[in-house]
């Protein structure tokens, strides 16, 4: 948004005021509003207003392409508009704008029946995340491979900034993988884990068990192993951790190691 934000006379106009008609097509110019000859600045405003309007929905169309391929163009900017009105930005950095779309769309009762929109877009919102997480150097594997199995048990494992786990009972990450690989597979119906991993530079999203998944949350939420493998054992009696360890170390996922005691 390279347009000079109108400026208006020293405490004729609230900021409270501006903000809620900038972001608002339906509300007249606030009153006592002048440019920087302190002339009228109703045309000025309404152009500026436009213009933040027009950045914003572009931004939700490149921060939601999934989403707005999903709903088409004109939806999307039609979503767009109403969002902005709801959720004006609250931060200057783009790369956070559309925190609450998720939410915004299971709350709308036109799309009632296309419930699977708000995982859709809290995959793509955590795809975004990562990408511009911070960077965290991963643990050598040798320092897990010199544990004892009861102390490795008793460890807690620190993990990535763009480490993320979504669930959903919606096949989330194949509509997703539809929308945006030639020749992917048509989605079939079911519940999905997704984590997110950053090894290198862009993240990679992919599908894991539920047992997976619960072990993995409960690492997140600062369990040790050994906790977080009773937490994956009461979904999969059977379940071994050495394939979802393996693939956090893998992925560079694991950042720091803390042993008990």
């Amino acid at each position: 948004m390279t347009q000079t934000e109108p400026k208006t006379a020293l405490g004729s106009v609230d900021q409270a005021t501006f903000t809620q008609a900038m972001m608002d097509a339906t509300q007249d110019v606030p009153l006592g509003l002048v440019d920087h000859e302190g002339a009228a600045a109703g045309q000025r405003f309404s152009v500026y207003r436009n213009n933040v309007a027009v950045s914003l929905t572009e931004a939700m169309h490149s921060a939601f392409p999934v989403i707005a391929k999903l709903l088409g163009k004109e939806n999307m900017d039609g979503l767009s508009g109403l969002f902005l009105r709801a959720h004006p930005p609250s931060s200057p950095l783009m790369m956070f704008y559309g925190v609450e779309f998720p939410a915004f769309l299971e709350g709308m009762q036109q799309l009632s029946h296309l419930g699977y929109l708000g995982d859709v877009a809290r995959l793509e919102l955590a795809l975004r995340h990562a990408y511009h997480a911070a960077d965290a150097a991963p643990i050598d594997p040798m320092l897990l491979a010199g544990q004892s199995e009861q102390a490795l048990l008793d460890s807690r494992i620190t993990l990535a900034p763009a480490l993320h786990l979504i669930r959903s009972p919606w096949p989330m990450h194949s509509i997703w993988r539809f929308s945006t690989e030639a020749g992917a597979a048509k989605p079939k119906a079911g519940a999905e884990a997704v984590l997110i991993t950053r090894p290198e530079f862009d993240p990679i999203p992919q599908v894991v068990s539920p047992a997976d998944a619960a072990w993995i949350e409960a690492l997140m939420q600062g369990d040790s192993i050994g906790e977080a493998l009773d937490q994956a054992r009461t979904i999969d009696s059977t379940f071994d951790l050495s394939s979802p360890l393996t693939l956090l170390l893998q992925a560079g996922a694991i950042t720091g190691l803390e042993s008990k005691g």
